[in-house]
């Protein structure tokens, strides 16, 4: 990772060990930066077909959130300190692999390796990051009552809302920080980008979209229950999340969206949910993840199959376009590259990508650092515990940023 930092454009994807995540390896390294797409929101997504076709090579890159406004007739006009490119994918000069422990490269020059073994940078400590909220503890609770009475009067049935928590005139070093962040909480689609002096540093368990061969599949997350030190306890818990009729009906309504998403670009009939409810365990957390999956028409380009699943349902609510309206009027920041998506293409069309939550951003030119945290409000919520959901899922970067 050290020896990566010398170059302008980064992307790293490790899977931690877990099994079947990105492209079935268990990390990917890609750096530098052969041929580059940056996209604002118009045709972007027309543009990185082009721009596959036209390299038939391995691309990484990212989604940012706000292309919602490209797809349906949405708006996004909240305070961005952060910003990122709406879409940007290159193609790496440097590509390195590993699976069951055997380091390949598989684009650039084989003497690589041995650069890598020897190039080791100590990057300088973070300095003190004073973290702010963007929002009171007050506004919140009101947000999330006023966002139940849309609930009650049947505008929505579920709506993701997300808080900001930030940090101005900080100073990171990202890669020591990232390294840190993936120690304390690894997941299975955690990753590190940069792109110049922008950055991404993410220990997000949830993947948006993954397809292999012409098999599609969607893993939404809805249901998180801290974990606990006792091993009893935390058995108790785990069973609880998953008997939780709460966590179920908030999980169960995101799997009606993402199978709906789905139907758009599936031969018919294929749409079917694989596991409903499973219970996974992560360092901080337990969670509910869902496994939604169908085969890809072949008539269907696979850039318009990501287009017609995004911004991914558990980061939305539903209806989802109203919900999109809803986030938009109700939250005080720029969603931006949060709850967008990153991640990697292969030369034959299969890609894998997460869900940028649980992910610290960083603008290295203006030291603006942001990280948002939200859930499901449902009409079964409640404020008080959201909020305190809010900051279970906070903890690792609070720990990391000290």
């Amino acid at each position: 990772m050290h020896w990566a930092n010398q170059f302008d454009v980064c992307c790293f994807l490790d899977s931690n060990d877990y099994v079947d995540a990105y492209s079935e390896y268990d990390f990917l390294l890609a750096v530098g930066c052969k041929a580059e797409l940056k996209s604002e929101i118009g045709n972007a997504f027309e543009k990185l077909k082009t721009f596959f076709e036209e390299n038939q090579q391995w691309l990484f890159g990212f989604f940012g959130y706000d292309l919602k406004n490209e797809i349906e007739d949405l708006k996004s006009e909240n305070p961005d300190h952060l910003n990122f490119p709406d879409l940007y994918f290159f193609v790496p000069e440097y590509l390195l692999v590993c699976k069951d422990g055997v380091a390949e490269i598989l684009i650039g020059d084989k003497s690589v390796l041995n650069e890598i073994n020897a190039f080791i940078v100590i990057e300088e400590a973070a300095h003190r990051i004073n973290i702010k909220s963007k929002i009171s503890k007050t506004e919140y609770l009101n947000k999330i009552n006023a966002l139940k009475e849309h609930i009650i009067r049947g505008d929505i049935y579920e709506i993701n809302f997300c808080q900001e928590f930030f940090a101005e005139h900080a100073e990171i070093a990202p890669v020591q920080t990232y390294e840190a962040l993936n120690n304390l909480s690894p997941t299975p689609f955690s990753g590190y980008f940069k792109l110049y002096n922008q950055y991404i540093l993410s220990a997000t368990p949830e993947r948006f979209l993954c397809k292999r061969g012409n098999h599609l599949i969607s893993q939404p997350i809805k249901g998180t229950a801290k974990r606990s030190s006792d091993k009893a306890k935390d058995e108790i818990i785990k069973a609880t999340l998953k008997n939780s009729i709460k966590e179920q009906a908030e999980n169960v309504m995101i799997v009606d969206l993402v199978r709906h998403d789905l139907t758009k670009s599936a031969v018919k009939g294929s749409v079917k949910v694989d596991e409903l409810f499973g219970i996974y365990t992560f360092p901080q957390v337990h969670q509910m993840i869902s496994t939604v999956s169908c085969e890809l028409n072949p008539e269907v380009h696979f850039i318009d199959a990501i287009k017609n699943t995004f911004p991914m349902g558990s980061m939305t609510g539903a209806p989802k376009v109203k919900a999109m309206k809803l986030i938009e009027e109700y939250e005080d920041t720029k969603r931006g590259i949060y709850s967008g998506s990153f991640g990697c293409i292969n030369p034959s069309g299969d890609f894998d990508f997460n869900v940028i939550i649980r992910s610290i951003l960083y603008n290295s030119e203006n030291k603006y650092l942001s990280f948002q945290v939200g859930g499901a409000i449902t009409y079964q919520s409640e404020a008080e515990a959201e909020y305190e959901e809010c900051l279970l899922k906070a903890s690792a970067i609070l720990q990391v940023l000290g």
